[in-house]
């Protein structure tokens, strides 16, 4: 019997975000690169910079098996905080990866050669940099094609900038290099339908019963007030292709029989 497949989720943290400062980026794109890899999203949260926050939700989030994506708050300055909350709520401390001393030294070299600085790492900006590789005792580096400075890896959890530009590749990264083996293990298809002329509470019996007689077939209802036009409900199935095929047909057949119009979605 093959062992379920482990849930992915996506946590965003930033003051920024949760004041409107800026617009999240990372929860439609996250959706795609793991569609891309036939992976799908099961979960997403908003966290401020808070410390204690952070350390709160993370403490929760170690606890589970789960694979997370982390965006946000590795940097060097005071409202970044997510290095000391995953050591806080791993209960070990921070130390420098020596390989992140490296690429960050590497960076102000970098640096230098552009006019941007100086390559001597005696200097209080420079030794301030170096806190970005300041990371909970066991983690790994997580490569950061943008500018060097890398993320971390621990527990089944990436951590990267905020910045849309380093996190998307370097998630690209980790689920190329540490989960090729989850990629497409999961065949399914989802199709759906546009129901007008019928409440959605006649149909739920229908559904309730569809998701009986084809476990692992996930029924879905979103109606819609018809903003555009009438109002209808999208009714549909995602599945394995042969039996979400067989229940959407029943599922059509059951639709019209209750006194629905229908019409095709995908």
């Amino acid at each position: 019997m093959n062992e379920p497949l482990p849930r992915v989720r996506l946590i965003i943290i930033g003051d920024e975000i949760l004041s409107g400062r800026r617009q999240d980026k990372h929860f439609s794109t996250f959706i795609e690169l793991l569609g891309q890899r036939g992976m799908q999203l099961s979960g997403a949260e908003i966290v401020s910079d808070s410390l204690d926050d952070i350390t709160e939700v993370l403490t929760r989030s170690f606890s589970t098996p789960d694979i997370v994506f982390c965006c946000g708050g590795i940097g060097a300055t005071p409202d970044d905080q997510t290095r000391q909350a995953a050591g806080r709520a791993l209960g070990v401390p921070l130390v420098l990866h020596p390989e992140a001393e490296r690429l960050i030294t590497e960076r102000c070299a970098d640096l230098e050669r552009k006019g941007q600085g100086s390559a001597d790492m005696s200097l209080p900006e420079n030794q301030q940099r170096l806190q970005m590789g300041m990371f909970p005792e066991g983690a790994e580096i997580v490569p950061n094609p943008f500018n060097k400075i890398p993320g971390f890896f621990i527990r089944h959890h990436t951590f990267m900038p905020g910045f849309p530009v380093m996190a998307w590749p370097m998630a690209e990264w980790t689920l190329d290099t540490r989960y090729a083996h989850l990629h497409h293990r999961v065949n399914a298809i989802e199709h759906s339908f546009l129901v007008f002329g019928m409440p959605e509470s006649r149909i739920v019996p229908v559904l309730e019963e569809l998701e009986r007689r084809w476990p692992g077939v996930k029924a879905f209802s979103l109606p819609s007030a018809g903003e555009r036009g009438r109002p209808h409900i999208e009714l549909g199935v995602r599945g394995s292709p042969d039996a979400a095929t067989q229940a959407l047909a029943w599922l059509r057949d059951q639709t019209t029989a209750l006194g629905g119009e229908l019409l095709p979605t995908s």
